[in-house]
């Protein structure tokens, strides 16, 4: 884990926490890279200026999920793997990922069939994830990754965890 603190004068400190992980672009090197995320985020929960709710933790992790599964099965460039970051602060988590395809940008499926989600075909097993990824984030969208690839992104902001007990 890769830990900074930023201090201007006279304000807060403010810490970021990184995490950053390379995986191969299959769905096994997915499936791995998305529960070791969910465990870097479990052992933030310790951190007062990090800890989240159960349900910051679930979008998180559907998310990644869905990030990691789309690099794997979209963005594969045969003997090249792709990365995970994410960054933490007390507001939000972004979640990044890269992967070798820079040909291949994503696209929501309520964008390429022109007339909305309604129109598409039940048999189309294809883009529906950037719809999940559309509705539980904040923001998403894609960036040219130099020297070739893209990076995906989604942001949430994060809720403070609920009292127990209604207090």
């Amino acid at each position: 884990m890769i830990q900074q603190t930023v201090t201007v004068t006279g304000e807060p400190t403010a810490t970021i926490h990184h995490f950053r992980l390379t995986f191969p672009t299959s769905r096994r090197g997915a499936h791995t890279a998305r529960h070791a995320a969910e465990r870097w985020l479990a052992d933030q929960r310790d951190c007062p200026e990090a800890a989240a709710g159960d349900e910051d933790a679930a979008t998180a992790s559907l998310l990644i999920a869905e990030l990691t599964a789309n690099a794997a099965l979209h963005g594969r460039v045969r003997g090249r793997h792709a990365r995970l970051a994410l960054t933490l602060t007390a507001g939000t988590l972004r979640i990044e990922v890269t992967d070798a395809r820079g040909d291949r940008l994503p696209e929501p499926a309520s964008e390429r069939s022109g007339d909305g989600v309604g129109d598409r075909d039940g048999d189309d097993e294809s883009g529906r994830g950037l719809l999940l990824v559309a509705s539980l984030a904040d923001s998403w969208g894609c960036e040219p990754h130099h020297p070739g690839g893209k990076t995906v992104w989604a942001e949430c902001g994060r809720r403070e965890p609920a009292l127990k007990g209604g207090a």
